[in-house]
């Protein structure tokens, strides 16, 4: 039987934490910060959990996790 393909744009942004739960980067800390304030930058700066339906959806592009 052959290899499952990966999704690589899925592996790219998400990936799969010891329990599970599926982790992916916050967006909006690349530019224009300085209208952002520390609290608010503070907060992207810690990994998201994605929600069970869409932890369904993001597994099923990255066949191995």
């Amino acid at each position: 039987m052959p290899k499952m393909k990966t999704r690589k744009s899925a592996a790219k942004r998400f990936r799969v934490t010891g329990s599970g739960k599926v982790a992916y980067k916050k967006m909006g800390l690349r530019h224009i910060l300085t209208k952002k304030n520390s609290k608010r930058k503070m907060d992207l700066r810690h990994k998201g959990i994605l929600s069970d339906v869409e932890a369904k959806r993001a597994k099923s592009m990255l066949p191995y996790a």
